[in-house]
């Protein structure tokens, strides 16, 4: 199977690194905490290629995905436009439906700010963050809804986190909650 072509696209209102704490937090911070924080640094788009184009391997998902990397109220305002949803959210999926001529699987968008704030409640990077939310995505993408499939999705996305050597998934932090 050929190498899917994918793409990573940033928004240019995205931050691309959280502000940088002053000096005095450092000290607080390094004083009381025994933890360390994890990194909320922005993969470079080459990196998320990257793996971008081994998750759909793994998954079995042919044909072009663009991934938008941007902000909540970026997010919130395709989820008011394409769900009826007025709130932001992590990853939202528009799939293209089958994979015609065009060779395309569909699009991602990505909230980077609700992805930091995921990353540092989970204690891992933002970088592995936005791997498992990719992945999310492109289960979406490849047909998977985790609110009618009485578990099927949450199954396959176990599985391929174990071949990715993800953390645990959106799926499972959910059920978690409950």
């Amino acid at each position: 199977m050929a190498a899917p072509c994918t793409m990573i696209l940033l928004d240019p209102d995205l931050e691309p690194d959280p502000a940088p704490r002053s000096n005095a937090a450092k000290r607080v911070n390094a004083s009381t905490s025994t933890t360390k924080s994890p990194n909320l640094k922005l993969p470079t788009p080459r990196t998320l290629a990257r793996f971008l184009k081994l998750a759909q391997d793994v998954l079995g998902l042919r044909g072009q995905v663009t991934v938008l990397l941007t902000t909540d109220a970026a997010v919130k305002d395709l989820n008011r436009r394409f769900r009826r949803k007025n709130k932001a959210t992590d990853v939202l999926s528009f799939p293209a439906g089958t994979v015609g001529p065009e060779k395309i699987a569909g699009d991602l968008a990505i909230s980077v700010d609700t992805a930091r704030r995921q990353s540092a409640a989970c204690g891992h990077s933002l970088g592995i963050e936005l791997k498992v939310l990719m992945l999310h995505g492109l289960l979406h993408l490849a047909g998977y809804d985790h609110e009618n499939d009485a578990g099927r999705m949450a199954k396959r996305e176990r599985l391929l986190r174990g071949k990715l050597n993800l953390p645990q998934g959106l799926i499972e932090r959910a059920g978690a909650k409950r």
